[in-house]
């Protein structure tokens, strides 16, 4: 992990809801955080109400009792502070690696939003606490396993509360691992002493799963416009045509994401020569295979399931989660709203169109290998097919990867194991469907990666024919990294720098398409 070089705005954290492009900017551009005045206030305001609890004789559940299936047992106040910190202790109980410290970026902001609300009943002190970590660039280490997405994402949050607590590891501000206390004393903050209701409050959200999702979809609005950019390459080096990409035949099935789809590859091959070498009535094909022709419905079928995942985003960005809630008049309730449902249902039907889009992809650069079915390419883009094997394995790593992302489409939200002594006995899995989403996400990448190598290498055979100015300028940015036809080279680099070229949005930078 490098080291955090933090944006020179910090984002501001108090009643109204975070954007999806602020939280990806902590987690991702090292955005500093900030919390308003009017939060501060509004937190000392809600504790006095706990305090308030805390020295009533009636028990409040997170006030003065234990906690899930012992939440019958009413503690004494010498006891709370040990109380509070037994919980988060308890609870920080993952296992495995750790995962990505922007996953843990986005869990700390969006809970830090959710305490800076003031329905959590959390003191001022606990909330700079974490805002400070995240300014500090301290990233608390946070296991693969131990979510079960409902009661909030309990075992990562906690983790990250043990870190305010001085105790566990952290990933400092260079990327090392290292005691939370050591790297919490080289940055100056002083670690936090827990008091009533705290512990709740710093653990029951479902902040892993949404900051999965949103860091999902910022990457799948690039990947998609990718897509239609690689299928227009597959098209122009199969000499397909562009007609079934026209606007007056998508508007016949107006879902949007088909028409923009369809647009985007109009335009991608607009102007080019290889097009329109096989335009008029000698050409004897025609209809293009359905890998060809039906891009944009794929595709666009795809963008319309990110866009209601991104609506059901937006709602989260606008709720307050916890459990009990600190209410305007002081009532303290608790409720259902941890429950991972509306996040983990999305989590995993974003895998259905990434497992099916890598599939269409795939059968494209399939296409192209194949001497029975490419209309003129030398087989598998060898340059001496038989000495050279071209691209035949590149085809096969990305049909294992699509295998792969076939399975991580079977939805996780499905499943539920009862916990806590049947008291949690129905839980949403989320967390875990947020884990395969991001598996998919970078499988996708790959395999965009492996058919934009294979139809810049298809159009370079297509010379003295020229590419479209569009396809042309995106196979001009590959060759500043990865050589054109010619005798079989190592691929595993070119794969990889086609990645990289993918991920990180500079094919849109070459391609130049209006939206």
């Amino acid at each position: 992990m490098p080291e955090t070089v933090f944006s020179p705005n910090p984002v501001l954290l108090g009643s109204e809801p975070l954007s999806a492009e602020q939280v990806v900017a902590v987690a991702r551009g090292a955005a500093a955080v900030e919390l308003t005045a009017a939060a501060e206030k509004n937190l000392a305001s809600t504790r006095l109400h706990i305090e308030a609890l805390a020295e009533a004789t009636e028990p409040t559940y997170g006030v003065s009792t234990g906690f899930g299936a012992l939440a019958t047992r009413h503690i004494p106040v010498e006891s709370r502070t040990a109380l509070q910190r037994s919980l988060i202790r308890s609870h920080a109980a993952g296992a495995g690696p750790a995962v990505e410290p922007e996953v843990v970026r986005a869990l700390m902001v969006l809970r830090l939003r959710t305490l800076a609300s003031g329905y959590t009943g959390i003191r001022p002190g606990t909330a700079q606490t974490l805002a400070a970590l995240l300014n500090a660039g301290i990233t608390p280490v946070v296991h693969e396993y131990g979510s079960l997405g409902c009661s909030g994402d309990l075992a990562p949050l906690a983790a990250v509360a043990l870190a305010m607590m001085g105790e566990g590891e952290v990933f400092d501000v260079t990327g090392q691992r290292v005691p939370a206390a050591a790297a919490m004393s080289a940055a100056g903050i002083e670690p936090v002493v827990l008091a009533e209701k705290e512990g709740l409050a710093l653990t029951n959200g479902t902040d892993g799963m949404l900051g999965m999702l949103l860091l999902a979809a910022a990457d799948l609005r690039k990947l998609f416009d990718i897509a239609d950019i690689t299928a227009a390459m597959s098209v122009e080096a199969l000499l397909g045509t562009d007609r079934a990409f026209a606007a007056d035949l998508q508007a016949l099935r107006p879902h949007p994401g088909q028409a923009r789809s369809a647009a985007r590859m109009f335009a991608a091959l607009a102007g080019s020569e290889i097009v329109e070498s096989h335009r008029g009535p000698d050409c004897p094909r025609v209809q293009d295979a359905y890998s060809l022709r039906c891009a944009p419905q794929v595709h666009g079928a795809a963008r319309d399931s990110l866009t209601h995942a991104e609506l059901v985003a937006d709602r989260e960005l606008s709720s307050f989660v916890d459990n009990p809630v600190v209410l305007a008049d002081g009532r303290v309730e608790s409720n259902g709203n941890f429950h991972g449902a509306p996040v983990a249902y999305v989590l995993d039907f974003l895998a259905i169109p990434l497992a099916d889009m890598a599939s269409i992809a795939e059968r494209r650069t399939d296409r192209m290998l194949d001497v029975a079915r490419s209309h003129g390419l030398p087989a598998f883009l060898a340059a001496d097919p038989g000495v050279d094997s071209g691209h035949m394995i590149a085809q096969y790593t990305q049909a294992a990867i699509v295998s792969e992302l076939k399975r991580l489409a079977v939805p996780a939200s499905v499943d539920s194991i009862p916990s806590s002594a049947m008291q949690e006995d129905h839980v949403s899995m989320g967390w875990s469907a947020a884990r395969k989403l991001r598996k998919a996400v970078d499988g996708l990448t790959t395999v965009l990666a492996i058919e934009l190598l294979t139809a810049a290498r298809a159009l370079d055979f297509r010379a003295p024919l020229k590419p479209s100015p569009v396809t042309g300028a995106v196979r001009d940015l590959l060759r500043t990294r990865v050589d054109g036809p010619g005798p079989d080279r190592h691929l595993a680099p070119e794969i990889a720098a086609a990645e990289e070229l993918v991920a990180s949005g500079a094919i849109l930078d070459a391609a130049k398409l209006e939206d």
